[in-house]
């Protein structure tokens, strides 16, 4: 299974000792702000587990992100098939951070390498990422990482309820081509 390097961070398979801090950040009110709820414990453990299986079907996918010397698990940050979401074969780039690793450019620098990847090692043609049309955090974190918001594909989420106000997310995608042109 893949694993990048950048220059502060190891973006890696998971590891059972990612379990107890991965259900942490995902109980942190904080941290899930722009989702319907926290999860629990064992909502955590059976989410870990969804990623490791794509992961280990895809050969990428969502990694555990490592700042070696600083911490050995911050969240994830990479690629998910976002294909039944958008209707169509595409990637998303996304990320979820503790929040103490919050405003370091650690989610910007994962999502470049993960974009890296995408463009370089698979070939796709083109990435999204989406969010909550409240979530400007990450918003800005897309506009970083040179992504251009496409509204005319903004959708209502259909995993969660329709009676949450953050039903309605923004889209955001970049291109091989705008990729490589801002790589110069």
């Amino acid at each position: 299974m893949v694993t990048l390097r950048t220059e502060r961070l190891v973006l890696r398979p998971w590891r059972d000792s990612d379990r107890a801090p991965f259900a942490a950040m995902n109980a942190d009110p904080t941290v899930m702000e722009h989702f319907p709820r926290t999860n629990t414990r064992d909502e955590s453990d059976a989410g870990l587990e969804r990623i490791v299986a794509r992961m280990q079907h895809e050969g990428f996918g969502l990694w555990a992100v490592e700042v070696p010397g600083v911490a050995d698990f911050i969240g994830f940050v990479g690629l998910n098939r976002a294909d039944a979401l958008l209707k169509r074969p595409v990637l998303e780039v996304g990320w979820r951070l503790a929040a103490q690793y919050w405003g370091r450019g650690y989610a910007t620098e994962g999502g470049r390498a993960s974009l890296a990847h995408a463009f370089d090692a698979l070939g796709q043609d083109e990435v999204v990422s989406f969010t909550t049309a409240a979530n400007l955090r990450s918003r800005h974190v897309m506009e970083r990482l040179g992504l251009v918001r496409r509204p005319d594909e903004d959708f209502d989420h259909p995993g969660v309820p329709v009676t949450w106000s953050g039903r309605r997310h923004v889209v955001y995608a970049v291109t091989a081509e705008q990729w490589h042109a801002s790589r110069g």
